[in-house]
């Protein structure tokens, strides 16, 4: 599921469920960062046993879950 429209400042860009898992991914390119409010509502879904991350690529996306899943 892509959230196209988040009514909450910081959501991640894509919230999905993988294998059983909520996941959050900030997607960012080039040297942007992540805010402070993004990187807090991402650390809220590890603390729920989901599945955070800001990713700069695909690859970034495939590393984080095969290393989650193994």
């Amino acid at each position: 599921m892509k959230v196209i429209a988040a009514n909450e400042s910081g959501t991640p860009d894509i919230l999905a469920c993988c294998n059983g898992k909520f996941v959050g991914i900030e997607v960012k390119a080039g040297r942007n960062k992540p805010t402070k409010l993004q990187m807090h509502k991402l650390e809220k879904i590890k603390e729920a046993a989901g599945i955070s991350m800001v990713a700069y690529s695909v690859e970034d996306v495939e590393k984080m879950l095969e290393d989650d899943n193994g």
